[in-house]
């Protein structure tokens, strides 16, 4: 007497176990991947918001940073136009004691027989046109010029004998010497050193 054992029923249930069992961790592995990619999509996510906060945090302060450097280049301005502005107030305070002391030094210097027709003035360069009786008393001008404490050395551009024959007419030039600068004292030790 023989036994025959049938281990098809057997085998074929340990294969559908083992086949439930792949189809259960296929589809674990699949619903762990699809987790696994939505947790990495909504941490990504998470991290391109904030990149994106801080963005638009930069970009907000740039704005702030670019109006206050608009307002600096605005103050810088202001400044140099105030800057500007007072030193041309202190140029014309200056002047204006400077201009009264050229014009009394030109009424003090004026020789006998010489008077000036034309005056004109270029920041601190003056000419003259005027008439003088003789070529000496013209001569005698320019040194009374020299040695006033306001002007340098005249020069002279011109000198002619009018139609009348009388007088003659002259031209010369002549640069102011400014109180306190350097051509100035040069000018007034140079004056001073002269017999």
């Amino acid at each position: 007497m023989s036994i025959e054992i049938n281990l098809l029923p057997w085998r074929e249930a340990q294969r559908e176990k083992r086949h439930r069992r792949f189809l259960v961790g296929v589809g674990l592995a699949a619903l762990m991947g699809i987790a696994g990619g939505w947790g990495l999509t909504q941490f990504y996510q998470q991290a391109l918001d904030v990149q994106r906060e801080r963005n638009q945090f930069i970009e907000a302060q740039m704005q702030i940073l670019d109006k206050d450097i608009e307002e600096i280049r605005k103050y810088q301005e202001l400044r140099e136009r105030m800057l500007t502005q007072i030193k041309l107030i202190r140029e014309l305070q200056f002047s204006r004691p400077q201009t009264v002391r050229v014009f009394n030094q030109l009424v003090y210097s004026l020789g006998e027989g010489v008077h000036y027709t034309e005056l004109t003035r270029q920041q601190n360069q003056l000419r003259f046109i005027g008439r003088a009786d003789t070529n000496r008393q013209v001569s005698d001008q320019l040194r009374a010029i020299e040695a006033t404490e306001v002007f340098e050395v005249p020069l002279l551009s011109e000198v002619q004998a009018e139609e009348s024959g009388t007088t003659r007419r002259f031209g010369m030039s002549v640069m102011e010497i400014l109180p306190g600068s350097v051509a100035g004292q040069a000018s007034q030790t140079k004056k001073e050193s002269t017999p």
